[in-house]
């Protein structure tokens, strides 16, 4: 159980997705089909000062791969999704890396404009971030979390454990050369797979420290408001509604882990008992299937 303490049970939690999760047309029929999503979307292009709508609905998955163009695409899908559900009640809300932006617009601590303008600047700071370093992640698939962190540990160069997705699929992050060599030392320890992923840079990696000094002095000029139910962040898995310590959280995300297991876990334990992904795709989704079955098989 988490140190806040949450004992209703039969809890709704929502979770929102973060980078990866993007396809193309993402949106369309949401835009075409409900008159408050196309308001949300149409000022969405005026807060941007691009036409975003036009990209997510008629642009190449190469185009909605840019960094700038992804965070704030899956930002919108995720959060219009909610704002235009009728049932949207959250007892608890998380999200996975750019997804905690999202779920702190869900749970009101965010304004609308206030996160779409923040993920933006997040966004612009980890491009630019990864011009300085070129870097890159991978996903280790079979190995425990701690033969990881050691594999991790024993590398001469930057290289760390940086998002904690499920048991048995833990994604590591820095420099290319490190990450490399990382991969052929899973190999040896035992790993199933250890697969480059095709990504900008090493998210969640002290090699982002650029970019959260940006994003930094950004969350202390946005104001924050009292959330209406707790969010469980990336880098303590622990629920909150205390704006500073939401705040410190999210500057700290960029350079640590995101510890979605331990998410999921903690939400469980706190009584939710229907997870419901609002956003593209369906990968958190699987994920909490894969924590829940272990856990059985754990006899947690």
């Amino acid at each position: 159980m988490s140190p806040l303490k949450i004992n209703y049970k039969h809890m709704k939690a929502y979770i929102y997705p973060g980078q990866g999760a993007q396809f193309p047309g993402m949106g369309n029929e949401l835009y075409h089909t409900n008159q408050t999503a196309k308001q949300y979307f149409d000022n969405a292009n005026e807060i941007l000062g691009f036409d975003i709508t036009k990209i997510m609905f008629e642009g190449t998955a190469e185009e909605l791969k840019q960094t700038k163009v992804t965070q704030p695409a899956v930002f919108l899908h995720s959060v219009i999704l909610s704002f235009t559900n009728d049932d949207f009640a959250p007892d608890m809300v998380a999200g996975h890396s750019l997804g905690e932006f999202s779920a702190l617009v869900a749970n009101k601590a965010l304004s609308f404009e206030d996160g779409l303008t923040l993920v933006y600047k997040r966004a612009l700071a980890m491009q630019k971030a990864c011009e300085i370093n070129p870097s890159t992640m991978a996903a280790i698939l079979g190995l425990d979390d701690a033969v990881v962190e050691k594999v991790c540990a024993d590398i001469a160069g930057i290289v760390v454990a940086a998002n904690y997705n499920c048991p048995g699929q833990l994604v590591i992050s820095g420099s290319n050369k490190a990450v490399a060599e990382a991969c052929e030392k899973m190999k040896e320890a035992g790993a199933k797979r250890a697969l480059p992923l095709p990504v900008g840079g090493a998210f969640h990696s002290p090699l982002m420290e650029p970019a959260r000094v940006e994003l930094e002095k950004a969350i202390n000029e946005t104001a924050f408001s009292e959330p209406i139910c707790p969010i469980y962040q990336n880098v303590t898995a622990l629920p909150s509604k205390d704006i500073e310590v939401i705040k410190a959280n999210l500057i700290k995300q960029l350079t640590a882990p995101v510890r979605w297991t331990q998410i999921v876990q903690n939400m469980a334990a706190d009584g939710a008992t229907q997870f419901t992904e609002s956003g593209p795709g369906k990968v958190l989704q699987g994920l909490v299937k894969k924590i829940h079955r272990e856990a059985e098989v754990s006899g947690l």
